[in-house]
């Protein structure tokens, strides 16, 4: 059966006055992959409603056999890692909404980050060959409150992105598809309502990407 698992990270609402962008296009996927059939599941993981612990023991950066000796992680840490590894492992796609917040990516996903990297596991080690993600595809829905264009001064300032690249594709091996939504602060924010007419397209063409790589992947996933 093909599974997604769903990642929000956004502190927005999902719908109403002040809605999450994110939020909205990641629900736009995942309303389209479920369309494809029952058969296509979804696990959906708001890392908001319920966020998870910052991993607090250098120890289950690594893999059990690449553990220092004497190390004793914490029960429970343990368990919540291995139960988010499980997650992954499980998911046929990966969907993740990663607002923009201060040019870096939003706390609580860099905690799941943290669980998930893991040498020997998920992320090839000396000795240790092991990608078991390499190949599955990862879609990253990124919205940006401003414009960072290329050649402009602000070029090189999204954080976001660059990271999950990083993290998601060089080191798990999945193939990255990012879909990007910009100037989404031009609506509420009277100074940035110069850009309002481009957030409109970009934000309905994000929604038809959105729709359209679900329907692509999950027939892929058959």
């Amino acid at each position: 059966m093909p599974h997604l698992l769903h990642l929000d990270s956004s502190i927005g609402p999902a719908s109403g006055p002040g809605a999450s962008r994110s939020r909205e296009i990641t629900a736009t996927f995942a309303g389209a992959w479920r369309e494809a059939g029952a058969q296509h599941t979804v696990h959906h993981r708001d890392l908001v409603a319920e966020p998870l612990p910052h991993l607090l023991d250098p120890a289950l950066h690594w893999a059990p056999p690449l553990r220092p000796a004497g190390s004793s992680p914490d029960p429970a840490a343990e368990a919540l890692q291995a139960r988010l590894l499980e997650e992954l492992l499980a998911a046929d796609v990966l969907l993740v909404g990663c607002p923009l917040y201060n040019y870096s990516l939003p706390s609580t996903l860099k905690v799941w980050l943290d669980n998930v990297h893991v040498p020997g596991t998920t992320t090839a080690f000396p000795g240790h060959d092991t990608q078991p993600l390499a190949g599955r595809t990862a879609v990253v829905v990124t919205s940006r409150g401003g414009t960072y264009d290329p050649g402009t001064p602000t070029a090189d300032w999204d954080h976001a992105v660059p990271p999950l690249r990083i993290v998601l594709g060089d080191a798990l091996g999945m193939d990255v598809r990012v879909i990007t939504t910009s100037a989404t602060l031009s609506e509420e924010v009277e100074a940035l309502a110069a850009g309002a007419e481009r957030a409109r397209a970009e934000r309905a063409a994000a929604h038809e990407q959105a729709a359209a790589l679900a329907r692509e992947l999950a027939g892929a996933s058959l």
